[in-house]
């Protein structure tokens, strides 16, 4: 789909930074960012309030005109505008996301109350201290190291998961269940690798 006819005048006014032209565009493409905000944090199994989803918004817009339209000025038009921009906002967004996610410590894991096996974990269920995620990530067979990785430290769904391990997404959450048995039942001393 190429550039239509409003979006190409749209986005020429914002470039030249004609009166309302910034506000126009905020208007047309809202919908279009707070849903890609809605759907990548579905997607990873993160619940926004309205406050976080507003404040990603402003993440998004902001990238759009950071360095002077920096965005904008580097769309060719070999697809959409709508296109585009959706893909800028969900880059964003799972920057962000990634950046800001809460984070339980890496002690709690084997004791989450969390059942993988529920595709909808709260996004505290995530890890934070990285050497003592290596540590116990070094106790886990090569496949079960890289769904914990995915999961707890990329932040990734079961969805991602499934496709970039080759692994039935079923699996994901009883594969999470078996690495979290072994870590509760693995020493927890700091030279046990």
């Amino acid at each position: 789909m190429s550039l239509s006819d409003i979006d190409r005048e749209l986005l020429q006014d914002c470039l030249e930074r004609k009166p309302r032209a910034w506000e126009a565009f905020v208007d047309r493409f809202l919908g279009l960012v707070v849903h890609v905000i809605n759907h990548t944090a579905q997607s990873r199994s993160i619940r926004l309030s309205v406050d976080d989803s507003e404040d990603l918004a402003a993440e998004v817009f902001l990238a759009i005109v950071n360095e002077n339209f920096g965005v904008l000025r580097r769309f060719r038009g070999d697809a959409s505008l709508a296109t585009y921009l959706a893909v800028i906002a969900r880059r964003v967004v799972v920057k962000e996301l990634l950046r800001r996610k809460t984070n339980v410590s890496i002690s709690e894991l084997a004791d989450s109350p969390y059942n993988p096996v529920d595709q909808n974990p709260p996004p505290d269920e995530r890890l934070s201290d990285k050497d003592e995620i290596e540590r116990l990530l070094d106790r886990l067979d090569s496949p079960e190291r890289e769904v914990v990785r995915m999961f707890y430290v990329e932040g990734k769904s079961y969805q991602e998961i499934s496709r970039q391990v080759g692994m039935p997404e079923n699996t994901i959450g009883s594969t999470l269940s078996r690495a979290k048995d072994k870590l509760r039942r693995s020493p927890s001393g700091s030279g046990v690798h």
